[in-house]
């Protein structure tokens, strides 16, 4: 007689997980952190507490981001093609905006040395007398506060990357408003290597520093101004909300 009862109980159980799991099949979650989790995020499952959306695209233009490792080209037909097309780097080369770093003025300090001259908060050290090449100073990361003193351990982010802005309406310029904007202090930022390569190309939708990040984000929609890049709708959304929320803050 158990048999009997346990049986059905089991199976009611299973009917009731299974219905579950097809109520939520396929719906995008932005979790209470403001992350768009599509199905193959490794986060999906332990996001519990979220907001459903049917389409990457429209958590995105809710002022949603995708969570690291997650990137459009890895979603497939979860947002339309042509606007998966629009991030593309079709065309891309580094070297549309210079070979390397410029040395404008000829002093034989690229742009490289002269942000590392710049934002040093100790005079830094040069590898010889000729003074083109910094060593050593002493650096505060934008990007975790720590202080960096071993001009090898630096990377100089663009914190607009080049291939970000290159669809975004740097491909139509000029070959000398490309290599300006390049080597614009403005958008130049001495930080850590490891994190520099963690960013890549990405935007702050997709990327944050572990700190400063209203100072990052700001910084990023002011040089976006300055030089009239066109970020897609849902990025343009993405910066309202997170300054929004950065000047409520501050104003607290």
């Amino acid at each position: 007689m158990k048999s009997a009862f346990i049986l059905p109980s089991f199976l009611i159980l299973f009917a009731l997980l299974l219905t579950d799991a097809r109520a939520t099949e396929g719906v995008i979650k932005r979790s209470t952190s403001g992350f768009c989790h599509p199905p193959h995020s490794p986060w999906y499952d332990r996001t519990q507490n979220y907001e459903p959306f049917e389409t990457v695209k429209a958590c995105l233009e809710a002022a949603g981001r995708l969570p690291a490792g997650i990137s459009t080209g890895s979603l497939g037909n979860a947002i339309k093609p042509s606007e998966a097309a629009s991030e593309g780097l079709e065309g891309y080369q580094r070297s549309a905006f210079g070979h390397g770093w410029d040395d404008a003025n000829n002093d034989c300090r690229n742009s490289r040395a002269e942000a590392l001259v710049a934002s040093s908060t100790t005079h830094v050290q040069f590898s010889t007398d000729t003074g083109c090449r910094v060593v050593t100073g002493r650096w505060v990361s934008a990007f975790t506060g720590k202080v960096i003193q071993n001009a090898s351990d630096i990377d100089i982010d663009h914190v607009v990357p080049l291939a970000w802005s290159w669809s975004r309406g740097a491909r139509d310029w000029s070959d000398e408003r490309r290599l300006r904007f390049a080597n614009d202090p403005a958008n130049l930022l001495p930080v850590e290597a490891t994190l520099n390569r963690s960013k890549g190309a990405k935007g702050p939708d997709q990327w944050l520093p572990p700190k400063g990040r209203c100072g990052y984000v700001a910084r990023f929609a002011r040089v976006v101004r300055v030089y009239d890049l066109q970020p897609l709708p849902h990025e343009t959304a993405w910066f309202q909300s997170f300054l929004d929320k950065c000047r409520s803050f501050s104003s607290d």
